[in-house]
């Protein structure tokens, strides 16, 4: 059955590409946090151990959310590890760093998270797709909070 919200199929199809890359980025920023989150050590073990667990949490929800609105704009979403690392701006981990690195690795995760959703959010305007707007909006927010969160353990 076609999709008729208002949305041109170019327009949707386009805008599931780019949630698509704000979706991969966010999984892989997902990992990272829950690799962090296992194999953390030092001095801030238990504060960088629940933090890194509240933000992987965070991100198991986000990701069911960006994908359901792919979904919602009539296409399928990406869903691999394969799909993922080809689509993701954010780097994955190869060893563990020690806790500063694990925090400086995390801000930059999440500004790029923030930067991917930034390309996706001048096409939805152009759209008038307010759902995938609102979605990127909260996103950003938590991003941009959490980068800010992080670094403020940096000082």
């Amino acid at each position: 059955m076609e999709i008729n919200t208002g949305i041109s199929a170019k327009y949707r199809e386009e805008i599931s590409g780019g949630l698509g890359r704000v979706l991969a980025d966010s999984y892989t920023l997902y990992l990272k946090s829950h690799y962090y989150h296992w194999n953390v050590t030092g001095p801030m073990f238990q504060t960088l151990h629940l933090m890194f667990e509240t933000q992987y949490n965070e991100l198991a929800l986000a990701v069911d959310i960006i994908a359901e609105r792919i979904r919602a704009l009539g296409h399928f979403s990406p869903g691999t590890y394969v799909q993922f690392k080809e689509l993701s701006s954010v780097t994955e981990e190869t060893k563990v760093p020690n806790a500063t690195d694990m925090i400086k690795n995390l801000v930059l995760a999440h500004e790029t998270v923030v930067r991917t959703s930034r390309t996706v959010f001048k096409t939805a305007e152009e759209a008038s797709d307010q759902a995938t707007i609102d979605l990127l909006t909260q996103r950003m927010q938590y991003h941009e909070k959490t980068a800010w969160m992080l670094r403020s353990l940096l000082e």
